[in-house]
């Protein structure tokens, strides 16, 4: 048996060579029987227990922690389940997972994927879901031109994701255009929506033809940029890191507004996550001029940098091909193209990025990386 030490708030147990210590609102909160068996959902209220709570009785061999509680309730805790909160191994989470920056000649290594294959085949769904998570984009081939078909391969991940245009855009050149992407003109890099509290998470660009002269897609890593700012003017990075500022889009029926960080950092790694970026739908910086003096130089040499040619991904988007690509972390924009020199017609979609996570966890786990080692 081994010892156990009761204190005021927890308990304290050998747990590998040192002494871990575990709340007792914790452990009680957390028992076997406090979740549902089929729906995982807690069952268990913690709010009813008493102020003080207390152990009745407390056992542990080289296994389990046993207690009875000062209701006479039993709970059996497995070491090796305590020790990974212990020693902060938590959830272990599938989904969180190191980015892998890429650059200008990334094209020729996008990941490809099969639209009827994917349809078919939850295994390559994970495996897709794994490099969207990774490298942030990938390429949807042999699509078939309807809205049918893009809706079912969003579904694919998750629920269409409405944005203040609706539950999808159709990015063509028109009369009278409220927004830049509905003309032949050149689009600059940028993120789509950061005007949106939430800005969409992963976006779908079902291109359904392009034969115009020009209308280049192109496509910036924003993580190998960020990361390289970081790296060559640290104190531009800390300043576009701390201060949010506000975006806006207005039309006759919209005025839509949020304040943001040009550049996201992820919580769970501390890896660069993702930007916010768009200077046509940027509202006027509202910070205090002296931060300004700052600012400004940091806003502008990461704008710059990201033109670089060593990040700058241009390529063409054919007809058939959905490209696939978290809005958070890819700049996107396209050359111009010549008007009447042929049609081009793209069709866009969002989901959301928890639901990516969420379909990743359930496939790699049903679809593990090791079936190709049996092959």
């Amino acid at each position: 048996m081994m010892r156990v030490s009761l204190l005021n708030e927890g308990l304290e147990i050998p747990i590998e060579g040192e002494v871990a210590y575990f709340n007792y609102y914790w452990l009680r909160d957390n028992c076997p029987s406090s979740w549902d068996d089929i729906t995982q959902e807690r069952i268990f209220d913690i709010l009813d227990e008493p102020d003080d709570l207390q152990i009745r009785q407390v056992e542990a061999d080289e296994l389990a922690l046993n207690i009875i509680w000062h209701d006479g309730h039993r709970s059996r805790f497995e070491l090796t389940w305590l020790v990974r909160w212990y020693k902060e191994r938590s959830h272990e989470d599938l989904a969180i997972r190191h980015r892998t920056p890429w650059y200008c000649d990334h094209y020729k290594r996008m990941a490809r994927f099969d639209f009827n294959d994917l349809l078919e085949n939850p295994a390559s769904v994970a495996d897709w879901t794994e490099k969207l998570l990774d490298e942030g984009v990938a390429l949807v081939q042999k699509m078939p031109s309807s809205n049918e078909e893009l809706v079912q391969l969003c579904e694919l991940i998750g629920v269409v994701r409405p944005s203040f245009s609706g539950y999808a855009f159709d990015v063509f050149s028109k009369k009278n255009p409220e927004n830049l992407a509905y003309t032949s003109r050149a689009l600059e890099l940028h993120t789509d929506l950061p005007p949106e509290e939430l800005a969409p998470g992963i976006q779908f660009l079902h291109c359904r033809t392009n034969d115009a002269e020009g209308g280049d897609s192109l496509f910036v890593d924003a993580v190998s940029v960020a990361n390289t700012l970081k790296e060559t003017y640290p104190e531009y990075f800390k300043i576009l890191t701390s201060y949010k500022v506000p975006f806006r889009y207005t039309t006759k029926h919209h005025d839509v507004r949020a304040k943001q960080r040009i550049i996201e950092i992820d919580e769970d790694n501390g890896e660069v996550s993702g930007i916010n970026f768009s200077q046509h739908l940027s509202d006027i910086f509202d910070l205090p001029q002296r931060v300004l003096d700052m600012f400004y130089p940091a806003f502008r040499k990461f704008g710059q940098m990201m033109q670089d040619p060593r990040f700058l991904m241009r390529f063409r988007l054919n007809g058939g091909e959905c490209i696939v690509f978290d809005n958070h972390r890819i700049v996107h924009g396209r050359s111009s193209f010549k008007d009447g020199s042929g049609d081009r017609f793209l069709r866009g979609c969002y989901v959301g990025r928890g639901d990516l996570r969420s379909t990743y966890r359930v496939l790699r786990a049903k679809y593990p990386k090791e079936r190709f080692l049996k092959l």
